[in-house]
């Protein structure tokens, strides 16, 4: 997905970080926070060490996150104020609008809502507690982790796969019976309907 240039070792201010996506799964967020607090006690220093945030930076050397935004989103949600992070490109010298032209060709930006629907760039959430709740994100992600599809370095991925099943399994089964709507989901990901998508493993 992209090749990490310098990991830098002081930490930054999470509440820095802007997001390159608008909305994350909430489930999903609250698994993370339950992981941090599970090390925090023991090795949460070496935990974050060994989940460096990678960024772009932009103009005025602003950090653009570009990948573990639930990650970020849990530590920010459990009040972590600072995170280390790789720089995998820098970019400040570039004006707002090459930036962000750039980073929509490098599909480094998905400026899609919780509806799937493609907005104006100018419209990301410029802090981690601005993005908002997609279930389909959350029900994707946990379609993975049951062995679904496989992680691939795919940008954005997991939205490919949610817009895939926004389609095919109902809203109120997502928000009301989730561990259904998953068992169906896994269904429909093991379907030839999902050959073209990043990670498929094929029928059961």
């Amino acid at each position: 997905m992209y090749n990490l240039l310098e990991p830098r070792l002081q930490p930054v201010p999470l509440a820095s970080l802007r997001p390159t996506q608008m909305t994350v799964g909430m489930i999903e967020v609250d698994r993370k926070r339950r992981q941090w607090l599970d090390h925090v006690a023991a090795n949460g220093p070496d935990f974050l060490g060994s989940h460096m945030i990678p960024v772009v930076l932009g103009p005025k050397k602003v950090p653009w996150l570009i990948d573990h935004h639930h990650l970020a989103r849990a530590l920010h949600d459990e009040g972590v104020e600072h995170v280390l992070v790789s720089v995998v490109a820098r970019l400040c010298d570039l004006r707002k609008t090459e930036f962000l032209t750039f980073m929509d060709n490098r599909n480094w930006l998905h400026p899609y809502d919780a509806k799937g629907t493609r907005c104006d760039v100018t419209d990301m959430p410029r802090s981690l507690g601005k993005l908002t709740d997609d279930p389909y994100r959350s029900l994707a992600g946990a379609v993975r982790q049951a062995g679904g599809y496989a992680k691939t370095d795919t940008p954005y991925s997991e939205f490919l796969w949610a817009d895939f099943l926004r389609g095919r399994i109902p809203a109120k089964m997502v928000a009301g019976k989730f561990e259904k709507a998953v068992n169906k989901a896994l269904e429909v990901a093991h379907g030839e309907e999902a050959n073209h998508l990043p990670g498929y493993c094929g029928t059961f």
